[in-house]
């Protein structure tokens, strides 16, 4: 398979999770490294699992791959990094400033803006470094920066005294604040990801819907910035050998609809496509096997015994039982978290109680779909671009009301990162929830357990320092405390029998247990274990799911429902209520 002819020097991955943008880095890694090139392959996630993938422990040096002479592999800690920056900052004032003010700066910098731009801190340091990098040929990055990093990082006005002298305690320009010396890193590493002669951005997408249009929006976003050098990787497209498999040519059929749906922006790139793998690409030998004609291995049996787990339906009994409350759909994007909230609102419906789901979908096909046609259900669409613009304009008419041109500037790009979407989105939520105290409301793409600490520590600082009101809605005021009560309010992490998925998955439980928030049980959706695939593609990759089920009943869940993958698209009030009672566990 053949990932690039002439490939630059510099080459960057990015995608969303779990579309195989570890397996894709490693693999191009593997091959030059093969063809004679020295490399270096660096992963900036954190959440990286390339010391599995390459079969060899990792630090912030380069390390020897074993197996692949020229290669050379490294793992960036940006947690470690933000940690480190975080004491840096808050540590001059323990013991100055009152213990809730403190608290509050620490969760400022907690958030992902802040493990964003320290990431861009370490490899921006790392590639500073001639005398590390000079000796490779071809330097490769796991995880990409964003557009917005790149955009607020390059803004001239962000290297100004009003940053400097700014305590706003935003998320994303307090980080900032701290690194003027590095401007001028920061800069040239800017300017080096724009030049399309030493480096390349390779867009790894699978064939979805979903994540071809993600990858579509970071195309344009980059591209807007100068990094116009890209490349599309399709990774995953499956192809059915038997066409017996039901299973098999109904997945077939929905990656080649994708594929004919593809953006015009992204169609125009130079594209690599990549079949689905039938195993984990875990070590060496799978990853140089990657998209090649590698024989499969076909097992019967799953690799290893597959846990207990229940059907969704399972948990409806149990979600029932206080015949009202807050249920709460959390996971990483992709996974399926409207569909899993539609499912459970109609079953709770299909009960008698009165139900509120509230969805994000931007397409609102689910919303259009069940729109009058299941008894107790109402639907609510809350439009995060309406919200996000309402929530802007209510801070800059009041924290920006006697900036000067300068900081209003400043002001206006701190409110183009995605925490002031998650935000505003939370209080869209916290409405919703006040509206449904006599029944149920289900609420899809739930805020993040940062976000509610972020919230909840800007009150308490507040409540310290002022002993005013906080100016927040009643709502968010209240909703928090809920949301708390597990005899209120109940979690459903939702993921995919990946090892990407799950392992994001358990951050976020990671992430809300810190806001005193425990999960009442995990959702894997889209599984081949319930079923009996003949494909031996499908068969194989059904007994790989095992290990991830394992996983999550061991370490992670203290419930678990497994959501078989169906043939057609779960839309409408058959095919959801179909999803609560059909998986079962294998005989």
């Amino acid at each position: 398979m053949e990932f690039f002819s002439r490939p630059t020097r510099n080459l960057f991955f990015t995608g969303k999770g779990g579309v195989g943008k570890t397996s894709v880095a490693c693999a191009t890694a593997v091959k030059l490294a093969d063809a004679g090139k020295r490399v270096l392959l660096i992963s900036t996630d954190p959440a990286s699992n390339l010391d599995e993938v390459l079969g060899v422990r990792l630090g912030n040096s380069p390390r020897p791959v074993p197996g692949v002479a020229n290669l050379e592999a490294l793992n960036i800690d940006p947690e470690a990094a933000a940690k480190a920056y975080r004491d840096k900052m808050v540590g001059p004032y323990r013991g100055v400033l009152p213990d809730a003010a403190i608290a509050s700066m620490e969760e400022q910098f907690s958030g992902s803006c802040t493990l964003e731009i320290a990431a861009f801190d370490e490899f921006a340091r790392l590639l500073g470094r001639t005398a590390t990098l000079g000796a490779f040929d071809h330097v490769l990055f796991d995880t990409a920066p964003t557009g917005h990093t790149l955009r607020l990082l390059s803004l001239p006005s962000a290297w100004e005294e009003f940053l400097g002298s700014n305590t706003t305690g935003t998320s994303c320009l307090g980080p900032l604040a701290g690194l003027q010396a590095q401007q001028k890193l920061y800069a040239e590493t800017v300017r080096a990801l724009a030049d399309g002669a030493t480096t390349t951005l390779v867009l790894v997408a699978r064939p979805e819907f979903s994540a071809l249009r993600e990858a579509d929006r970071t195309r344009g976003e980059l591209a807007e910035l100068g990094v116009r050098n890209q490349r599309l990787v399709i990774n995953g497209v499956f192809e059915a050998t038997d066409p017996g498999d039901p299973i098999a040519m109904a997945m077939a059929r929905r990656a080649s609809q994708a594929l004919a749906q593809i953006p015009a922006g992204l169609a125009a790139l130079p594209r690599t496509v990549i079949p689905l793998a039938p195993h984990g690409l875990v070590g060496i030998e799978a990853i140089r096997a990657m998209g090649g004609d590698a024989p499969i291995r076909r097992e019967a049996s799953p690799e290893g015994d597959v846990p207990p787990f229940e059907s969704l339906g399972g948990l409806i009994g149990d979600l029932a039982r206080h015949r009202r409350g807050v249920i709460l759909t959390m996971g990483k994007g992709g996974v399926g978290k409207t569909t899993v909230a539609t499912a459970v609102a109609i079953a709770l419906a299909d009960l008698g109680f009165p139900v509120h789901l509230s969805t994000t979908d931007p397409a609102a096909h689910v919303a259009a779909t069940l729109n009058g046609s299941v008894p107790h259900l109402t639907i609510g669409r809350i439009d995060p671009k309406a919200e996000t613009e309402a929530y802007s304009a209510e801070v800059l008419a009041t924290a920006g009301k006697d900036l000067d041109a300068q900081g209003r500037s400043m002001l206006e790009e701190d409110l183009r990162s995605p925490c002031t979407e998650e935000i505003a989105v939370f209080r869209a939520f916290a409405a919703s929830v006040a509206k449904g105290q006599d029944g149920f409301v289900v609420l899809d793409t739930a805020p993040t357990g940062h976000t509610l600490l972020l919230l909840d520590s800007a009150l308490a600082y507040h409540r310290e320092v002022t002993r005013q009101s906080s100016g927040m809605p009643e709502a968010v005021e209240n909703l928090l405390p809920r949301l708390r009560d597990a005899a209120h309010t109940r979690v459903l992490i939702v993921t995919l029998p990946e090892a990407t998925p799950v392992h994001e998955a358990a951050k976020l439980q990671e992430d809300l247990g810190r806001a005193g928030i425990h999960p009442f049980a995990w959702v894997v959706n889209q599984s081949l274990t319930p079923l009996a695939p003949t494909d031996p593609v499908l068969v194989a990759r059904r007994a790989h799911e095992a290990r991830f089920l394992r996983e999550i009943a061991e370490r992670h869940a203290r419930r678990l429902a497994v959501i078989p993958w169906t043939v057609d698209p779960p839309v409408g009030p058959k095919l959801l209520r179909e999803l609560v009672s059909g998986a079962q566990p294998p005989s």
